[in-house]
């Protein structure tokens, strides 16, 4: 009987944890933070985010971050705002750790994707440019080779 209550248990633990990520993908633009998500899932933020990782192999501040920079990603593309305009769209509340966290994910700075991405995707299906432009998870984007003159 043991087995089967924490099977219980664990079924129970992870449909809340789909809940936090869910809440994630649907508000990332609100100011949502460990504390806040952990309080709606009513578990202490400390066991949250060990649960999250082992769940899904990432920290809730990781994941968070990493769909907002995707969804910057989409409004780079498309040209019509600025680079600090997008940092507040997609709900960050400082230009430097929006800028850090998308170059480390993307590979460059967000001026630079915006300026060699406006337009590349135009003609493409949306469900197809999200796919190959989407951010690397659980790993930084590769380290460029310092270039020696």
């Amino acid at each position: 009987m043991t087995g089967r209550i924490a099977a219980a248990r664990h079924l129970r633990d992870l449909a809340v944890l789909r809940r936090v990520r869910d809440r994630m993908d649907r508000d990332y633009a609100q100011p949502l933070d460990v504390e806040a998500l952990a309080r709606g899932a009513h578990m202490s933020a400390g066991h949250l985010s060990r649960q999250f990782r082992l769940a899904y192999g990432e920290s809730p501040y990781s994941y968070l971050m990493t769909r907002r920079i995707e969804r910057a990603m989409a409004l780079l593309r498309r040209g019509d705002l600025t680079v600090t305009e997008v940092c507040f769209e997609v709900g960050c509340s400082s230009l430097g750790t929006f800028s850090t966290r998308f170059t480390e994910l993307v590979g460059v700075p967000p001026s630079v994707y915006r300026d060699r991405e406006t337009g590349a995707m135009a003609g493409m299906p949306p469900c197809v440019a999200k796919q190959v432009s989407r951010p690397i998870r659980n790993r930084e984007a590769p380290a460029r080779e310092p270039q020696l003159a």
